[in-house]
């Protein structure tokens, strides 16, 4: 189910790599769910796209989520789907601040605010998957270091309490950081576009099944969307391995 609500504008890419990778992706607005008695019954998985959703203003993915949070059949439903061990859900960039608002079993996780530029950062950035990540989305990639589009004003990590940060670490919940030209976690702009600790750009919840990251990486899956690519990989991009990688754990 790709969710779309008011001012998403990536659902069509972000459709068409679960397409690639097997599933039958399938156009859910949150109106569908809201006034039309949708179901998220049936479906494997769910994501929440990004692209100024609510105008990308004010914590625009929060609003997303209360829309779910204020609702008690949707509430249910979200809670009820999340709690099954055999379902994935995937929040991108604006989805990203949904998910990390109403996830159950991701008390670490930080709230993604501000810039720390105060502005709007759209570019190409170099993101690297820990050696040790406990994501469904990210199996198989471990140490990978990929180019991968970023595009927001609100992605900075901020974490409730001093040792949130170590403690997704230690249960091996940080899923992408951003890095230097020599592969390290940085905080130093613009490799690191937003200002978040270590680089920290993707969190997953306590079993890996829920993946929230801010980057784009669906906007990066075909070869041609790279500024380089080796012949070698045909078609399809490196980013494509995370949404295959979905696939597999459904099979």
């Amino acid at each position: 189910a790709v969710l779309r609500e008011q001012g998403v504008n990536s659902a069509r890419e972000m459709a068409w790599a679960f397409d690639r990778a097997g599933f039958d992706a399938i156009d859910v607005h949150m109106s569908d769910l809201i006034d039309r008695s949708g179901s998220l019954d049936g479906y494997a998985g769910f994501v929440a796209p990004g692209g100024f959703s609510y105008g990308d203003v004010l914590g625009a993915g929060r609003g997303w989520a209360a829309s779910v949070q204020f609702h008690a059949r949707l509430r249910d439903m979200f809670a009820a789907f999340l709690q099954r061990d055999d379902r994935f859900a995937l929040g991108v960039c604006n989805g990203c601040q949904m998910l990390a608002a109403m996830i159950p079993g991701a008390e670490y996780w930080p709230r993604f605010v501000r810039n720390a530029s105060e502005q709007f950062e759209g570019r190409v950035a170099m993101v690297a998957v820990p050696e040790q990540t406990n994501s469904i989305f990210m199996a198989g990639m471990a140490g990978s270091r990929m180019p991968v589009a970023v595009s927001h004003g609100e992605g900075r990590a901020l974490f409730a309490a001093d040792d949130d940060l170590a403690a997704l670490a230690q249960g091996q919940q940080i899923a992408l950081q951003y890095v230097d030209g020599i592969g390290a976690p940085t905080e130093v702009y613009p490799r690191n576009p937003n200002g978040s600790p270590q680089g920290v750009t993707a969190v997953s919840n306590a079993d890996g099944r829920v993946l929230a990251l801010m980057p784009h990486p669906e906007r990066v899956v075909r070869s041609v969307c790279n500024s380089w690519a080796d012949p070698a990989w045909g078609d399809d991009g490196p980013w494509l391995r995370m949404f295959r990688n979905a696939r597999v754990f459904v099979a």
